[in-house]
């Protein structure tokens, strides 16, 4: 991965994991971010009791700020926010090194 980079955190609590809706927008993310200018990858979790995190790496901040206006981006934010979560966060970090270990 680039040394120097960005990282968006997207913290959430689910209200139904079930939500096959979300499930499908999540699926439709996925393979949009990974055609998105500056995109460098993603990470994600989700807990049994719905609580998660998805990490997603980007070359610059303008980057970030062109996929959060993404207008299948901005639909699937809409629903989030009124449908599918209890509660979110997000925070931009800027990631001055980075380094790994794997056998």
């Amino acid at each position: 991965m680039k040394t120097h980079h960005y990282a968006v955190i997207f913290s959430s609590s689910l209200i139904d994991l079930d939500d096959s809706k979300y499930h499908g927008f999540s699926k439709e993310m996925l393979e949009r971010v990974a055609a998105a200018s500056g995109f460098l990858g993603v990470e994600s979790y989700r807990e049994k009791d719905g609580k998660g995190a998805t990490i997603s790496y980007w070359e610059t901040l303008s980057d970030i700020q062109e996929w959060k206006q993404n207008a299948r981006h901005l639909l699937a934010q809409k629903y989030g926010r009124e449908e599918a979560y209890s509660s979110y966060q997000v925070r931009v970090c800027e990631v001055q090194y980075s380094y790994s270990f794997s056998k």
